[in-house]
């Protein structure tokens, strides 16, 4: 078989009817910013995630520097305030924190959850610490009772990165009750890059939170501060969501639920009938419920080679995220460190397909083809 590591044009088919139709709609409607598309797909993600307001953003890194920067204009945060966030995180998460004039304190991941260690958290935390930054890697959630307890004794923000998240749920309630990621926290960012579970055309992001003043304030912000035409009561920016996207969108959203349920059928697949011992599967908390949004291993060993014999047998897999940000360019020294945890993890992770469309057949010859790798 040849099973390439995503297909888009294979995991869009099922919705290019109700695309074609949508972008048709933008194009003969005259508006190409803001208006009726976008308003539609913020209601309809706030309805999905219960929460009050959803404001759509340009991508997934803007949506988190807008609810920063909102909480700034609030009085919540000032330049120089800490914001905890997991070292293991793909990089947007501590762009957004710098942008935003904040200084990122990275903690450990867990091995098993590969989510930031909770109980690691507050040895991290100072007087000028504001907030959490947790983030839903590869779809699994990070929150727990640990992290709501320190939050709530330190008086801390809880802002979901929710870029890998969306439609998974915890066993836990989050701040507003409900367990849905994205409403977990005070305010949550996502992503529709096109290779998430809910995907654009293009970049897209959205900001989910229940504080009207927040809301408000984000809003503001991403169309250059302006609450009325011609009205700036911040120097803001332009990280709005564009109509073309916000239809796409939502001619997408309708299956969202069903996508994931197919992500979590190949998940089970892929956990009974993997077995190399030289393979760990990191297993969810089976009271949560994951998006799959990535289905990751680590490997004992030498993992290109690994991936070379798998991609030789037709199998291409991916690796999120091989170098962590305190070691990349423009970070390295400044964040901190070491941390071996973060280290290992990046060194030995390996992402298999996991979209949707696949078979069963399809899976379970993934997982056949990993059980035949040897290694040194």
């Amino acid at each position: 078989m040849n099973i390439p590591f995503l297909d888009l044009g294979r995991l869009n088919a099922p919705y290019m009817d109700d695309i074609n139709r949508a972008l048709l709609r933008v194009a003969a409607s005259g508006r190409y910013v803001g208006g009726e598309e976008v308003a539609r797909f913020e209601s309809e993600l706030g309805n999905y995630l219960v929460r009050q307001y959803v404001i759509g953003a340009s991508n997934g890194l803007d949506a988190l520097r807008l609810i920063l920067e909102g909480y700034k204009r609030l009085g919540r945060m000032k330049d120089g305030d800490g914001v905890i966030v997991p070292a293991n995180t793909y990089i947007a998460t501590i762009l957004a924190i710098e942008a935003a004039g904040l200084r990122p304190v990275a903690v450990e991941p867990s091995e098993e959850t590969l989510n930031i260690d909770s109980e690691l958290i507050e040895r991290s935390i100072t007087p000028r610490t504001r907030a959490i930054m947790t983030v839903h890697l590869y779809g699994r959630v990070a929150w727990d009772a640990a992290m709501a307890d320190i939050a709530d004794r330190y008086g801390l923000l809880v802002i979901e990165d929710n870029a890998q998240g969306l439609g998974s749920r915890s066993q836990l309630p989050g701040r507003s009750e409900s367990i849905m990621a994205g409403a977990l926290g005070d305010a949550a960012a996502l992503s529709f890059y096109p290779t998430k579970n809910l995907g654009a055309m293009g970049d897209a992001g959205a900001v989910a939170t229940d504080d009207e003043g927040l809301a408000k304030a984000v809003r503001a912000l991403a169309n250059y501060g302006s609450d009325r035409r011609y009205h700036n009561i911040y120097r803001g920016f332009n990280c709005r969501l564009d109509p073309v996207q916000a239809a796409v969108l939502s001619a997408k959203l309708h299956g969202l639920d069903r996508d994931n349920d197919r992500r979590r059928e190949i998940a089970a697949i892929y956990d009974a009938k993997i077995s190399n011992p030289r393979v760990r599967l990191h297993r969810i908390n089976p009271q949560s419920q994951t998006n799959y949004h990535q289905y990751v291993i680590s490997v004992d060993g030498d993992r290109e080679e690994f991936r070379r014999l798998l991609s030789e047998a037709g199998v291409v897999t991916d690796v999120h995220y091989a170098v962590p940000p305190h070691l990349q360019p423009c970070y390295e020294g400044e964040l901190g460190g070491p941390y071996p945890i973060t280290e290992k993890i990046a060194r030995q992770v390996v992402s298999l397909p996991i979209a949707p469309y696949l078979t069963d057949a399809e899976a379970e010859y993934v997982a056949s083809v990993i059980n035949s790798v040897r290694l040194s």
